[in-house]
């Protein structure tokens, strides 16, 4: 179940830094060039379903908008359903939402009310990477806030020096693939 070292080195070496995007002194973790890498992807995705596997899972959450790439396919291989928790004003139907604080203001996410059809659904919210926390609290507020048992949080990347997970245990355990 766990990555071996060189499954690891392949995963984050394939995963390409851009400096200074979106701004200046940022470096974005750009994902694009795993995603295009298939023996990378591969192995991130074999992992995840093995890790996964057993936790007997209902649906897989995926925030908006990377989120979507690993938790659909994810959500694929262990053959459950997939939702997306989408930036407000996405979603067609009636939505639930929640806000959360940017470093220069306030977002929001949402999720439909009747996402998880199934009573005490059995969900694992997953992204691509946690920096701040900000989006993914709120996602993980929103999973519970629709009555779903939210069993763990996924991240690719975990930035730990800004400690974003610290936030998401309140709600539930935290697995990150790497730890930067």
């Amino acid at each position: 179940m766990s990555l071996s070292q060189e499954d690891k080195k392949l995963i984050f070496d394939s995963i390409r830094d851009i400096k200074d995007f979106p701004k200046e002194g940022i470096v974005f973790k750009d994902i694009t060039t795993l995603l295009n890498n298939k023996e990378a992807y591969q192995a991130l995705m074999n992992h995840l379903e093995d890790r996964y596997k057993s936790y007997n899972l209902d649906y897989v959450a995926g925030i908006d908008s990377r989120g979507f790439i690993f938790g659909a396919a994810l959500a694929d291989r262990l053959n459950i359903g997939f939702v997306p928790v989408r930036k407000k004003g996405k979603l067609p139907s009636t939505t639930v939402c929640e806000k959360y604080e940017l470093e220069y203001g306030f977002d929001e996410v949402e999720i439909h009310l009747d996402a998880f059809p199934k009573d005490n659904a059995k969900v694992l919210l997953i992204d691509d990477l946690i920096a701040t926390g900000g989006t993914a609290n709120a996602a993980a507020k929103l999973v519970k806030n629709v009555k779903a048992d939210l069993v763990e949080v996924c991240f690719l990347l975990n930035l730990t020096f800004l400690k974003g997970d610290e936030k998401i245990k309140e709600h539930a355990p935290v697995y990150s693939v790497l730890d930067i």
